[in-house]
Formats: structure tokens, sequence, C-alpha cells
């Protein structure tokens, strides 16, 4: 009986699994390195532009009102990034945005995901957590975890050629994931998951329609399906997933919304992979009859009628639409109509004083205010009494 590093069974399962484990150890542990560089004094000596501290070099040899408006947004780095003068409105707009977003940052707390105010957050955390669900059951992980095995006992494929159409399948998974890339925003999120959607339905009932036939012709046919189901559900639900639960949140609630939408994603992954085995020897073709029936009568009609549009939409747009948004039932004609601030390349089309929202006209008088004393600081002019009041 062969041994591999010495080990067999459980033990050779479990260090299989934690090598296989070590990809997300390592993702973590360089975000975890690179955030920890960022905050060294090494690092800002090395790049003292990136030190927004009152102490630092960079911060110091600015004039007083450069000072204000550096504490406030970074604001030469926000004008750096956007190739535009420190004093373009597109600039003062997005610093007027960061300040509110810096705002309702500090007042978020873990309770306030399940709270139904005039921001609706339970509503947004519960399209994240479904968008991320969606994902699963649509039957991806039937076909990238099961392919192999479907190859070589439902088409009858040989083992050697089973496996290689698999590595082909994925191969052509990752390609098929570009086209997202070039279409997400020219379509929208929505247009792109209703063609997923759809896709994968279709996919799904042909795989069905093949497998139950099950001649050498339908054999054939059940092997380009699988390769038409991964490439719609890249394009549609691959990447989605991850993006549009970070547009949908807050950022009051953005970290502890999309931790678990996330885990919403795993346990439908655990539950897809661990009743497909069963599926498919109790009842067959059939199994993928149940998943055509979820992406086409499910995952179809609740994306159409309840996850509003996000392209070329900030996250302030999407607070204000769901403010005035009165149910669950309205928010995606709601975001139809809403006025958009930007256009198609980022241009900026309203400004923030235009926009009838409390919070965001008071941010507004914050930036106007703090100019004010800027200037006067940098006339020579005191300036202590009009920052008391800021």
């Amino acid at each position: 009986m062969g041994r591999y590093l010495g080990l067999r069974g459980t033990s050779l399962n479990i260090v299989i699994g934690v090598i296989a484990g070590l990809d997300f150890l390592l993702f973590g542990y360089d975000q975890g390195v690179t955030g920890g560089l960022l905050n060294l004094r090494s690092f800002y000596t090395k790049f003292p532009q990136i030190d927004a501290s009152p102490t630092s070099t960079a911060f110091t040899s600015l004039s007083p009102p450069a000072q204000n408006h550096r504490t406030t947004v970074q604001g030469t780095v926000l004008a750096a990034l956007s190739d535009l003068p420190e004093d373009d409105p597109f600039i003062e707009d997005e610093f007027v945005m960061i300040k509110t977003t810096v705002m309702e940052m500090s007042k978020g707390s873990f309770r306030d995901l399940f709270t139904m105010t005039e921001d609706r957050h339970f509503h947004r955390v519960v399209l994240a957590y479904v968008n991320q669900m969606f994902q699963q059951i649509s039957g991806i992980n039937l076909i990238t975890y099961y392919i192999p095995t479907i190859l070589q006992g439902q088409v009858g494929l040989s083992d050697f050629l089973s496996r290689l159409i698999a590595a082909c399948n994925g191969t052509e998974y990752f390609a098929a994931s570009w086209i997202a890339v070039f279409t997400i925003e020219r379509f929208g999120r929505r247009s792109l998951m209703l063609f997923g959607a759809l896709g994968q339905s279709i996919s799904m009932a042909v795989l069905a329609i093949t497998q139950s036939i099950g001649s050498t012709k339908a054999g054939i046919g059940s092997t380009v399906f699988l390769f038409v189901f991964n490439s719609v559900f890249a394009v549609g639900w691959l990447g989605m997933t991850w993006l549009y639960p970070a547009e949908i949140v807050p950022l009051r609630i953005r970290a502890p919304a999309n931790a678990i939408s996330t885990s919403g994603n795993w346990i439908w992954n655990f539950m897809v992979v661990m009743i497909t085995p069963v599926a498919f020897s109790s009842i067959g073709y059939k199994t993928y009859i149940i998943f055509a029936v979820i992406n086409g009568a499910l995952i179809f009609p609740v994306v159409y009628f309840f996850y509003p549009e996000t392209a070329h939409r900030s996250l302030e747009e999407m607070d204000i639409i769901f403010r005035k948004s009165h149910s669950i039932f309205d928010t995606v004609s709601v975001a139809k109509h809403e006025p958009r601030r930007y256009g198609d390349h980022g241009e900026l089309l309203i400004k923030t004083e235009q926009i009838d929202d409390d919070r965001l006209r008071q941010a507004s008088v914050v930036s106007a205010n703090a100019g004010k004393v800027g200037a006067r600081w940098h006339e020579g002019g005191s300036g202590s009494d009009e920052k008391a009041k800021l």
C-alpha cells in the first residue's frame, strides 16, 4: 500500500487540506504585511508623502490652508489620482463625499446591520447576503468540483480524457472571466447578473436533456454545455458577488455586512458540494433540472425585481436611493429614475450642493467653512474662533 510523505488516510487528508488552504493563509498574511508596512515609521521615512499625521515633515512643510486641506482628506493625493488641479470642482466635490463618509463610519456599530431606519441597512445586508448565496446555488461548484466525474461517469469518457477536458474547462473558465472586465460598466451589474442566470438555467436544462438521452452525440452536447455554463457564469456571477455587496451597503457598515455576506458564499458552497454526489446517485440527470429551476425561476426574477443598478453610482448615491425607497419593491424603480451624479467617464454631472440630502449639505458647509478658516490663516489673521466653531 502506497504512502505519501509517510502518510495515509486521515493524516494524509489533513495534510492535503492544510496545503490547499495555504493560499488563503498567504493571502491574508500578505494583506496583513501590507497594512503593517503602511504604519511603519521607516516606511514613512522612505515615502513621506503618505504620512498625514500633524507631526510629519510632509505635513509641517505645508502652508496653513494646505495643512487644513491635507488634514481633511489628503487632497493632494486625490488630485494626483484624478490628474486634476487641487481646486478643481470635481476634487472639491470628492472632498465633501469623503468627509461625509468618515463622519458616517464613526457612527456605525454591528447592531446597525439589523436596523430599518431611513438608510434601510437590514434591507441592504439581505441583498448582499442573497447575492453571495445566489452565486453558489446556481450550481457552479457542481461543475467545477465534479466535472471529471461527470465526464467519466455520465458522458462515458476515459479517466485521462475526462481530466484533460476538465483542465481545458478550467482554463477556458479563466479566459471567459475577462469578458466581464470590459462589459460590466458598459452593460451594468443587473444586465450581467440577468444574463448569467438565464444562460445558466438554459445550460442546466440542456445538460438534463442530454444526460437523459445518454447517446454519444448527447454526450458531446453535454460536454459543450459544461463549457457554456462556466463561460456564462464567469461573465455574470464569478466576480459580481465580490463587487456588488460592497457597492450596495454603506461604508458605515461595509466591513461587518461584507463579512456576513461572504459567510453565505461559503455556507452555500459547502451545501452544494455536499449534496451533489448524493443527488447524482439518487436522481441522476434530474439534478440538473433542480438547478435549471433555481436559476430561471428564482435567481432571475429576484435580481430583476429587487436588485438596483449600481453602475456609475457612488456609495453616496446608493444611500440616497435607499433613503427614497419605501419598501423592498420600489428600490429598482427609484434607482432607474434617480439622476446620476457622474457620467459614463467619471465626469461630475451634479454638484453636492444640488443634492437634496441633509448630511451631504452639512458636509458641504463644513468644507466651505474650513476653506474660509484656512484662507484667514494664510492671510495672517487669527482663525482660532472660527476653528472652534467648526
